[in-house]
């Protein structure tokens, strides 16, 4: 797969399933860690940065928490779970980042540096490609701001 990056559009009715747990067995809690250490720190140094905290102290917070996200929405470890205030965990993903003006072009840049993360990792093709697809689809319920075309184009 070529971890193409969809298009999201503003209205549009999204249907994604959680990863397959392959992905977590594959690479276990060290391996979910690792990936999204290096993920993170590459955000970290990207264009997307400012939706994160700058401190290094309080990003590194960040980084353990969301890591947290990923190893149980992978099937891992329900450790993400006190945070979630009665709403199911990828809900609750949805809410939190209402609070962020979040445009197209910082989902592609997001999923972009993600990508990046998963091509050389050594798992079944299959795995990857599942993995990718929730990815792809999830993220464009992130998107909360689009722009419109101005009216003298």
């Amino acid at each position: 797969m070529k971890y193409n990056i969809s298009k999201a559009i503003k209205g549009e009715v999204v249907e994604f399933q959680t990863p397959d747990k392959a992905f977590y067995d594959a690479l276990g809690k060290e391996g979910m860690q690792e990936l999204m250490y290096k993920f993170y720190d590459e955000i970290y140094n990207s264009d997307i940065a400012h939706f994160f905290p700058q401190d290094p102290d309080e990003f590194e917070e960040v980084k353990k928490k969301n890591t947290k996200f990923f190893i149980q929405i992978c099937g891992g470890p329900s450790t993400y779970d006190e945070t979630l205030k009665g709403l199911n965990l990828n809900d609750y993903m949805i809410e939190l980042h209402k609070n962020f003006s979040i445009y197209e072009k910082s989902r592609d840049e997001w999923l972009g540096i993600f990508r990046e993360q998963l091509i050389p990792l050594d798992l079944d093709q299959n795995i990857k490609d599942n993995f990718w697809e929730y990815l792809d689809k999830f993220s464009k319920l992130m998107v909360n701001r689009y722009i419109e075309k101005s009216s003298y184009f």
